[in-house]
């Protein structure tokens, strides 16, 4: 029944082929202010960002010279054979007086409990599909949308979601949750599920690919891949109390990038699974527990959160990340 529920939330529609319903947990890799896809190269990129994935991650990855799976030599999530990079704008927490503190990411308490922060990563399907190429990356969302109608217009699938407790699922909503949330807050982040079949990337990392129209993928876009969904969980609980929250009401969590409404919400992948292991496991319509790290795929190898966790990378930016800030990184305005 759970797993019903999820794939309609993953908007992957249930269909007679058989579907892969691969769900994992990557670790923390490291918080640092460093964007390769928006802006490549650049120490330090404008905002912060939570990265989970393979140590391969850096501030500039030019598919034709960096290729993951040869580079990496560890990674964060448990199938070894996955050095992706997966990552989001950082959460913060503005206090009453202005102040700002980062807000930490946990594991998901279905399963993961024992991971450093990071991410749940899940590789969906409805039938067959087509793995990504080497040097495909994409990303979903934008960061100055400002209106649920902006976000709704253009993107499918992202939300948030106030957890009363780890197993609450449902109430999402577009923008910051507006109250205090016992169990921390979810941010779900789907990616589209149809390529054009050619191009690994495009000017905005965004235009090959695109949603299906449907069950179908549009005729620009024919070939259907895996959906790739995060699920990442904020540990908003240290921040309950609302005599502490701005005195007009308003909710008190921003993004690092100066986001207070979350329409901004949006989020970066670089594919970088080694060899045929991600196109192996969906033919085989792998699936994962729910309550365990264990995935039921006897053609992917995995490691344990342990081992994991200590796939970690040291921060390109030096710059103050814990307790009380009066700016956010970058000097980031609140809008």
């Amino acid at each position: 029944m759970y797993w019903r529920s999820l794939l309609a939330a993953a908007a992957v529609a249930p269909a007679v082929d058989a579907a892969a319903t691969l769900r994992f947990s990557c670790s923390q890799l490291v918080v640092d202010r460093l964007d390769p896809l928006v802006n490549p190269g650049a120490l330090p990129s404008p905002h912060l960002h939570q990265i989970v994935g393979g140590n391969a991650f850096n501030a500039s990855m030019d598919p034709t010279i960096h290729d993951l799976p040869t580079t990496a030599t560890c990674t964060s999530c448990t199938p070894v054979e996955d050095f992706s990079n997966y990552w989001t704008a950082t959460l913060f927490y503005r206090a009453r007086n202005g102040t700002l503190h980062r807000v930490n990411t946990f594991g998901n308490e279905l399963g993961f409990t024992q991971a450093t922060g990071g991410q749940t990563v899940y590789y969906l399907s409805s039938g067959k599909v087509t793995a990504f190429k080497p040097g495909f990356r994409m990303t979903v969302g934008d960061p100055n949308i400002k209106t649920a109608a902006e976000l709704q217009a253009k993107y499918k699938y992202m939300d948030f979601t106030c957890l009363q407790s780890s197993m609450t699922r449902g109430g999402q909503t577009l923008n910051f949750p507006t109250r205090p949330c016992p169990a921390g807050i979810m941010v779900s982040i789907r990616f589209p599920t149809c390529w054009d079949g050619k191009n690994t990337d495009s000017p905005d990392h965004q235009s090959h690919v695109a949603y299906p129209n449907g069950n179908a993928c549009p005729a620009s876009h024919p070939v259907t891949v895996p959906q790739v969904f995060y699920e990442t969980y904020w540990d908003t609980r240290p921040f309950n109390n609302q005599a502490d929250w701005p005195t007009d009401g308003s909710q008190p969590f921003v993004w690092s990038f100066g986001d207070k409404t979350g329409y901004g919400i949006h989020g970066d992948y670089v594919f970088g699974w080694k060899g045929d292991a991600l196109q192996r496991a969906m033919d085989q319509n792998c699936n994962s527990d729910l309550f365990a790290n264990r995935i039921n795929c006897n053609t992917l190898k995995t490691q344990s959160l342990a081992d994991a966790n200590k796939c970690t990378i040291s921060r390109k930016v030096n710059e103050d990340l814990d307790g009380w800030l009066t700016s956010l990184p970058g000097g980031m305005p609140i809008v």
